[in-house]
């Protein structure tokens, strides 16, 4: 478990530190980069967000709240608490045109900065818990490294990093989006920045 937490941390830090992030949209307190490499796409959406830090982490950390902003999420349970600073959750999310509700299984793992530069992490992946099988209603589908990064900007202000690595089972949320036929991405980060704030 402390492998599981530390490598989820550890692959949310690399990947928001990779360079070669190219932008590819801007709102007024919303700007999308993505970054690509072989088959796979990365999204970042960077939100300025009128609220502390610590309060933005808290809201966030907590998975059972996305219901209220994020309407890729159509139910969230906890399935289990790791420990305080790791929760297991079981997702299920929207039928897609022509496709079945999908659900996830993720460890949502979440640090507190050590010194005031370094941003609080909320870091997600999928894992594979036997008593939580796939099921014919669903299709199951896997994250391979996603979260948030809080940076703090004042006292009260900060700036919060989405990432997402996308895998084919996630981009037909994506590609309609970053086609220019949809606002998905600015709209759900215009919920996420109302509902912090």
């Amino acid at each position: 478990q402390a492998y599981m937490s530390y490598s989820n941390i550890a692959a949310l830090t690399h990947l928001a530190a990779k360079p070669g992030w190219e932008i590819t949209s801007t709102l007024d307190n919303i700007k999308i980069w993505t970054h690509e490499e072989g088959d796979m796409l990365s999204l970042k959406v960077e939100m300025q967000v009128k609220i502390p830090s610590h309060l933005a982490f808290s809201l966030l950390s907590d998975f059972t709240l996305r219901l209220q902003w994020d309407k890729h999420f159509l139910t969230c349970k906890v399935l289990q608490p790791v420990n305080e600073d790791e929760k297991i959750y079981y997702v299920t999310s929207p039928p897609m045109t022509g496709h079945k509700p999908r659900d996830f299984v993720i460890l949502v793992s979440q640090r507190h900065p050590c010194k005031p530069s370094e941003p609080y992490i909320v870091a997600v992946k999928s894992v594979t818990i036997p008593s939580v099988p796939p099921s014919s209603e669903y299709c199951r589908s896997e994250i391979l490294c996603a979260g948030f990064q809080i940076y703090s900007d004042s006292d009260g202000s900060c700036t919060v990093c989405y990432f997402n690595q996308v895998t084919s089972g996630v981009m037909p949320y994506f590609t309609a989006n970053l086609s220019g036929s949809s606002k998905s991405i600015e709209d759900t980060a215009l919920e996420c920045i109302k509902f912090l704030e």
